[in-house]
């Protein structure tokens, strides 16, 4: 197997080679999230540079969150791409920032996880003239989102959006949703030999709610959206009590859940709340993000469908319905028609000597300039 991580031993084709190219220099900028130590300069100065043509604009979110928002012509439809990656792990076995190309795949720091998608759009820009619009951010990795709410309220005018994140290069067009939930239960403190009643321990009724909630998860599972079954929930962490002889006073369960997008969040939160009597003292949501198709459940169906009109007219192949979360949701709950479609495989996303396929790389650069070539971009 031959390796590089400079120029290739291999002739490839120049629309991949281009790719590879920016993928190198994209993977060299270090965009790691946390810290998200991220500016304007940078890797923004790189794209501003490999951008010429377009109109661009860079704006600071603050606490790294950067957009550049970049059109040429009068384009129908945004591609979104964000920048920032996991922190690397300890167990890369080569530097994370240099790109290293083998005969069939690309490893770097964000290569899967989307660099290989930003740079397969940079390539397509150059060497096509049609109209296009690109959307580049630096938040998605954190729970601390701006870009995309700064975007949306700017009110753009586009008749789909399309986030690139890693599916195997085919359209998704929908996923679940994911809520993160905090609560905590109040007891008596007390000594453990005499009888308790159900309100007593925090520990006790916290572990009831959790029986209660894997019953009522269950009874979820007939529920069905675009391929997708049931309710996906885990109860992540348990914490309370004092010692084996004391009733506890305190309990604190932090959960979380995945609906599809034909359930109702605000009535799967009231539901968990009131599983159990005495119900939990403090109940807060930490983290909420819409599921896709995002917005009235009664149409959800319908926006799904209208997603695939525009794939099918794209040329791009529509896949199955994903259990991970993307920004995509965002864009539908602004209003937008919106899918996902990126190279590269979820299961390399966030792992050491993350890789993505060289063809998918290159299917995905290709069908895209298709795509601003013929002008329906």
């Amino acid at each position: 197997m031959n390796t590089s991580s400079g120029g290739a031993e291999l002739e490839r084709p120049a629309l991949l080679e281009a790719t590879l190219a920016h993928l190198r220099a994209l993977v060299s900028f270090d965009t790691r999230n946390p810290p998200r130590a991220i500016g304007t300069g940078g890797i923004f100065d790189y794209l501003r540079e490999q951008l010429p043509g377009f109109e661009v604009t860079v704006t600071d979110h603050g606490a790294g969150a950067v957009t550049l928002h970049a059109v040429r012509g009068e384009p129908n439809y945004l591609f979104n791409v964000h920048l920032d990656t996991v922190p690397d792990s300890p167990h890369w076995t080569t530097d994370p920032h240099v790109l290293q190309v083998t005969d069939d795949r690309a490893i770097g720091l964000g290569a899967c996880d989307i660099k290989g998608a930003a740079a397969a759009l940079i390539a397509v820009a150059n060497a096509t003239a049609g109209n296009l619009a690109l959307l580049f951010s630096t938040d998605e990795e954190a729970n601390d989102p701006r870009c995309i709410a700064a975007f949306l309220k700017e009110g753009h005018d586009y008749d789909a959006v399309i986030v690139a994140e890693p599916t195997r290069g085919e359209a998704v067009l929908a996923h679940r949703g994911i809520h993160s939930v905090q609560m905590s239960f109040a007891g008596r403190a007390g000594h453990a030999s005499g009888e308790q009643r159900p309100g007593d321990s925090a520990v006790h009724q916290a572990m009831r709610w959790g029986s209660a909630a894997l019953d009522y998860v269950e009874r979820q599972a007939h529920e069905r959206f675009g391929g997708l079954t049931g309710l996906r929930f885990n109860i992540g962490r348990i914490e309370g009590g004092i010692k084996a002889n004391m009733i506890a006073p305190t309990a604190e369960v932090r959960f979380g859940f995945r609906p599809l997008p034909s359930m109702d969040p605000d009535r799967l939160l009231a539901d968990f709340r009131q599983l159990v009597e005495p119900q939990p003292a403090a109940f807060t949501e930490l983290f909420r993000g819409a599921s896709l198709p995002a917005g009235d459940i009664a149409n959800a169906e319908a926006r799904r469908l209208a997603a695939r009109d525009i794939a099918d007219e794209l040329g791009i192949p529509v896949g199955n319905a994903v259990n991970f979360w993307t920004e995509a949701a965002l864009f539908s709950a602004g209003g937008y028609l919106s899918f996902v479609y990126g190279p590269g495989d979820i299961a390399q996303a966030h792992t050491a000597d993350e890789w993505v396929a060289l063809d998918q790389l290159h299917t995905y650069a290709e069908t895209l300039y298709e795509i601003v070539n013929r002008g329906i971009a």
